[in-house]
């Protein structure tokens, strides 16, 4: 899924009038913020008036091709059950169409809400669920208070204002927090946006989110601590609704360039908040989205001349090309609080420091029966047993007295008085006693507090890259939020009039862009988030345009073709002339140009054309070069020594990389050509067999370097 261009968030209002000439709460507020940093605010009077500027927006952004997330916040669903008795289905897209034939909301904001919500409340047994009315006038069938309901079957509350205690019920229709009203007078224009728009419009999560536009509940009080902050030091109008789209925009901006927005986006259980009741937009990923919505740590940019070669260096070796990149890279991005349950893939932006010991008591390591070692000896060993047992989360209770014994199962805490267990299966138990065979080593089967971790010890360093069995270790260690490293946005540029995306019609001048789908690919692999800058042609004028946008959207661009000194290579020619650029001849085959520059203070790492030499320098030289830069630590492929299967002589000064994979008896074998043009070959290997800088004769049996792709993290 790309990228959203702009994120709309709608504070939505239920009045029966229209707010005040002066920007007020209980109004419409929109904010947009935009890929490219930009964030706006606008406030409307109406409903009709908000929704007839959004549908303007939304249209003037599918002109151009740019997607749209547009968060309510309002309920898009209802409790489980509620949709059926409306429209005889469970569709909740139907219900929303259902409303909007009942509802009748004027430009003035008058409505029929409490007369439509009557009418709802009749087709179900008992009294309501709605509630909730003006004293005058009355309407019948719509209880004043909510404690006059009884009977009608339904749930009080959706699966998601079960887990968010503080988002209100959506059957209140009147005073403070009455998210019904918003929801009935809300879901009719969403029915109208969607009859507008298509297809081209999705509702999240009961549809794909997709589409270029796309629908989702949002809940603005996740951010109230943002919001307080953004309220003491505003400039903007000093009204919380707001600052709450403000903040809440914003946040979701950066959660996108985080990453955790597809981890939102896809934090929606199974069951009925999928297909019926909705989900709200951060529900689940509580931790993470607060993240987004707090300033973390920004380093500053790196130098324009950090690329730099030393004087006088033509042609550079691999290792020191990479120790170049080694050196002079550092950490571009921010650092934030992240949920360790969402860490998955993070980089650790501090020490992670265990807050507790693992294990934090001394506890039982099998099932069996716990007793002082020096209350036996050698020989039979005979104890009664204390009434009780101790398990894991049921600790005994009291002491065990000296030759005595008591019940232990695996994981629970060692009682006072016990230091040894012995095996269930290693006793004889009856009439309230044990008998077992001695001696038993003092302290057997029991394992002491914090013999894996103790409490204040490193678990992890800075820089590590967090696995799944991470995860396990800092939660066992009480860790609930990291320091991490936001993600690193890769943008991925193709260059070039020769290329056209696969599948259009092409004549054999033309080329299909390969490289930027693998490039996108590799990113993604490598737990980053990819930016897809899409393709421009040999054109100055439409490079310059598409990296001004990448430099607000990525944090480092990798292009391919234009990174050698034809006279059609624009990307090196405009960074030379309007940024920063050094050209390194590395001594690398497949590969040699690697443009490396600056562009509006991010990096710049232009690779071959050729696909082959593309992969192959994004595995050697832009993987760790990403890795620097997401703050993660150096990355050196470990690869191995296995015979070789082939033959070949190899000239000396640069150093090769043969795609390859291994044969079944462990040998190395190679791709039939070693053109660079074969793409067939990256997809028929696993790996790469690498030779030295110096000359070299390899037959079938040689040792050879073998590093698999798994070596690079794919």
């Amino acid at each position: 899924m790309t990228d959203f261009d702009r994120i709309v968030v709608v504070d939505w209002s239920a009045r029966s009038a229209p707010s005040p000439v002066r920007p007020a709460a209980d109004a419409i507020w929109i904010a947009e913020a935009g890929a490219d940093g930009s964030l706006s605010t606008a406030y409307h009077r109406t409903r009709s008036a908000a929704m007839a500027a959004l549908t303007a927006r939304l249209a003037a952004c599918r002109a151009v091709g740019e997607r749209v997330l547009a968060g309510f916040d309002f309920p898009f669903g209802y409790p489980a059950g509620f949709a059926r008795a409306v429209t005889g289905g469970d569709d909740p897209l139907a219900l929303w169409d259902a409303l909007a034939d009942r509802i009748v909301d004027g430009p003035d904001n008058a409505n029929n809400r409490f007369e439509v919500a009557a009418a709802l409340n009749a087709l179900l047994p008992g009294t309501g669920p709605f509630w909730g009315r003006p004293v005058r006038p009355d309407v019948p069938g719509l209880p004043a208070r909510g404690t006059a309901r009884q009977g009608h079957g339904l749930p009080e509350r959706r699966a998601v204002e079960v887990r968010l205690r503080t988002a209100q019920p959506c059957w209140k229709l009147y005073t403070t927090g009455s998210v019904g009203s918003q929801a009935l007078l809300g879901l009719p224009h969403l029915a109208r946006l969607r009859a507008r728009f298509g297809a081209d419009l999705a509702v999240w999560p009961f549809q794909s989110a997709d589409a270029a536009l796309v629908l989702a509940e949002v809940y603005p009080s996740l951010l109230n601590e943002a919001v307080r902050a953004e309220l003491a030091t505003a400039t903007a109008p000093p009204v919380k609704d707001a600052a709450q789209v403000r903040v809440l925009a914003r946040a979701l901006m950066t959660a996108q360039r985080d990453g955790t927005l597809a981890a939102m986006l896809d934090a929606v259980p199974d069951g009925p908040p999928q297909r019926e009741e909705g989900w709200i937009l951060g529900a689940g990923a509580e931790a993470s989205l607060r993240a987004a919505a707090a300033p973390g740590l920004v380093p500053p940019r790196l130098s324009n001349d950090c690329f730099a070669l030393p004087q006088g260096v033509d042609w550079t070796p691999v290792d020191d090309a990479l120790a170049l990149l080694r050196d002079r890279l550092r950490p571009v991005v921010p650092q934030l609080t992240c949920a360790t349950v969402d860490a998955l893939g993070r980089v650790l932006a501090e020490d992670a420091t265990a807050a507790r010991s693992n294990p934090p008591g001394a506890n039982s390591a099998v099932d069996g029966y716990g007793f002082a070692a020096a209350a036996t000896g050698a020989g039979r060993q005979v104890l009664p047993l204390v009434s009780g047992r101790a398990a894991a989360g049921a600790a005994y209770r009291g002491r065990v007295p000296d030759g005595h014994a008591v019940r232990i199962l695996t994981g629970a805490l060692v009682p006072d008085g016990v230091d040894t267990v012995v095996l269930q299966e290693d006793v004889a138990v009856r009439d309230g006693q044990i008998a077992f065979d001695g001696p038993v080593k003092p302290g057997a089967n029991t394992r002491r507090a914090g013999e894996d971790v103790e409490r204040g010890a490193l678990a992890l360093p800075a820089g590590r890259v967090l696995t799944a069995a991470d995860l396990a270790l800092l939660s066992a260690l009480g860790l609930a939020e990291l320091a991490v490293f936001a993600r690193l946005r890769v943008g991925v540029l193709s260059t070039g009039d020769e290329l056209v995306a696969a599948g259009s019609a092409a004549g054999p001048d033309r080329t299909y862009d390969a490289n930027r789908p693998m490039l996108l690919a590799l990113a993604a692999r490598w737990g980053h988030a990819p930016v897809d800058l899409g393709h421009v042609g040999d054109d100055r004028a439409a490079l310059r345009a598409v990296l001004d946008g990448a430099a607000a959207r990525a944090d480092v661009i990798l292009t391919s073709g234009g990174a050698s000194a034809g006279d059609e290579d624009h990307v090196s020619a405009l960074l030379k002339s309007e940024g920063a650029l050094d050209s390194w001849r590395i001594a690398v085959k497949p590969g040699r140009p690697l443009a490396l520059g600056m562009w509006h203070g991010v990096p710049v790492i232009g690779l071959p054309g050729n696909p082959v030499a593309a992969f192959v320098c994004t595995l050697v030289f832009a993987r760790p070069a990403l890795a620097r830069l997401s703050g993660a630590d150096w990355s050196v492929p470990r690869g191995f020594t296995v015979p070789a299967a082939f033959s070949k002589s190899k000239k000396p000064g640069r150093r090769e990389y043969l795609r390859a994979r291994l044969s079944p008896d462990g040998a190395a074998e190679v791709f039939a050509s070693e053109g660079s043009g074969r793409i067939s070959g990256l997809s028929w290997a696993e790996g790469l067999v690498e030779l030295g800088d110096g000359a070299q004769r390899i037959a079938p049996g040689d040792p050879v370097r073998y590093l698999p792709f798994g070596a690079f993290g794919l």
